[in-house]
C-alpha cells in the first residue's frame, strides 16, 4: 500500500490496464499534448484539463492515446464503433456538462446495441468525465449529472470517492463488456488515501460502508460521502451513531446493503449533489419506500442543492451545496421527531 491522490490512482489504473491489454485505447480533447503538436517538446504537455492522463502518450504513443478535435459527437461515435469491432476505448468527456453534444451516441447507440442485437454485440467502452461544484467554475462546468446516465438502461454508472475505489472501480469498468460512465469529482482529485500497487478490480454494484452506526443510515453520493463522514463525527459527540454508506455505483445499485442498514437503524437520509428533481436521492428514496417501508421509523429525508443552476459567486456556491452542518442538522431534525 502507498498513499496516492485520486488523480494519481486513476492514472495508475489506466497505465496498468493499458500495459496488460493492447486493445485498450484512449480518445479525448487534450489528453496527450494537444492535437496537431509534434512529438518534440509539446508531447504530453497537458494530460487533460486536470493532468490525469499525463505520461500515457509517452509510454503508449499516439496510436493508443489519441487527441481529438473539439467534436464530441464525432469521437464518441468513433468510440462506439471501435468498441463494437474489438477494441476497448476509454473516451474522455472533458466536463459532464458537455453531455448535450454527444448524448445521442450514448443514449441511442452505446446503451442499446447489446439489447437490439439480442445479446450478440458487446460495446465495452468507458466514458471518463468530470463532475461537481465547489471549484468556482460556474453553472456550465459544475453540474453533477449522474442521473442523466443512471436513468438509461444499458449504461453502467460509477462515482468513486476514495483513491483506492477510483483505481479498483476504473479497472473493473474497463474490463466490463458494457458501456460504463465513470464520474470523477474535480474536488476529490487531490484527496489522498492508501492504494494497492497491484491492479485489483473492485466489483461494480457493491457498496462500501466507510462508517458503521446504529441510529441512522446516511447514503451519500461521491464527495458527499466525505461531508457525511464529517457530519457523523460531529453527531458522535452528541451520542448519535450514524452509519454512512457509499454506493459507489448507481447502475447497478447495491440495494441490499442500503436496505439492510435501514432495517438496522430505522431512519434514512440521502445526501446528493445532483439536482433534487429526479435525482439519485429521489431514486434511492423511492426504492427504500417501496421495498423497505416496514423498516422505517420516520420519514425519509433528502439533503440536496436547491433546484437551481450552480452559482458562480463563492458565497452563493457554498450555500448552494450540502454541507456537513446541513447533514448534521437534517439528522438531528429527523431523530428529534422521534
Amino acid at each position: 500500500m502507498r498513499e496516492l491522490t485520486v488523480k494519481d490512482a486513476i492514472n495508475e489504473a489506466l497505465m496498468q490496464v493499458m500495459e496488460a491489454d493492447p486493445s485498450v485505447i484512449m480518445m479525448g480533447e487534450d489528453i496527450a499534448g494537444g492535437a496537431g503538436r509534434d512529438d518534440q517538446g509539446g508531447l504530453d504537455a497537458w494530460g487533460g484539463p486536470f493532468g490525469v492522463t499525463q505520461g500515457l502518450v509517452t509510454r503508449f504513443g499516439r496510436e493508443r492515446i489519441r487527441d481529438t478535435t473539439i467534436a464530441e459527437a464525432g469521437f464518441f461515435g468513433a468510440a462506439v464503433g471501435a468498441a463494437m469491432t474489438g477494441l476497448r476505448p476509454i473516451v474522455e468527456l472533458m466536463y459532464v456538462d458537455f453531455v448535450g453534444v454527444c448524448y445521442d451516441q450514448l443514449l441511442n447507440q452505446a446503451a442499446k446495441m447489446r439489447y437490439m442485437f439480442g445479446g450478440k454485440q458487446k460495446v465495452p467502452m468507458v466514458v471518463r468525465t468530470v463532475v461537481g461544484a465547489g471549484f468556482r467554475a460556474a453553472a456550465e462546468h459544475s453540474q453533477a449529472l449522474y442521473p442523466l446516465y443512471t436513468h438509461v438502461p444499458g449504461l453502467k454508472t460509477v462515482a468513486p470517492t476514495t483513491p483506492a475505489d477510483a483505481k479498483g472501480l476504473l479497472i473493473s469498468a474497463i474490463q466490463d463488456d458494457d458501456p460504463v460512465i465513470f464520474f470523477e469529482h474535480k474536488r476529490l482529485y487531490m484527496t489522498k488515501g492508501d492504494v494497492p500497487e497491484n491492479p485489483t478490480p473492485i466489483p461494480l454494484g457493491k457498496a462500501s460502508i466507510p462508517r458503521s452506526g446504529k441510529d441512522i443510515t446516511v447514503v451519500a453520493v461521491q464527495r458527499m460521502v466525505n461531508f457525511s463522514l464529517e457530519a457523523a463525527r460531529l453527531l458522535d459527540i452528541e451520542g448519535i451513531q450514524a452509519e454512512v454508506i457509499d454506493p459507489r455505483t448507481y447502475s447497478p445499485l447495491d440495494e441490499d446493503t442500503i436496505l439492510e442498514s435501514v432495517a438496522k437503524t430505522g431512519y434514512l437520509i440521502i445526501v446528493d449533489e445532483s439536482y433534487p428533481r429526479c435525482g439519485l436521492a429521489a431514486d434511492i428514496s423511492s426504492i427504500v419506500a417501496e421495498k423497505g417501508f416496514d423498516y422505517l421509523k420516520g420519514a425519509i429525508r433528502k439533503v440536496t442543492p436547491p433546484h437551481t443552476p450552480v452559482p458562480f459567486s463563492p458565497p452563493m456556491e457554498d450555500f448552494y451545496l450540502p454541507s456537513p452542518q446541513k447533514i448534521a442538522d437534517a439528522v438531528r431534525g429527523l431523530l428529534g421527531a422521534r
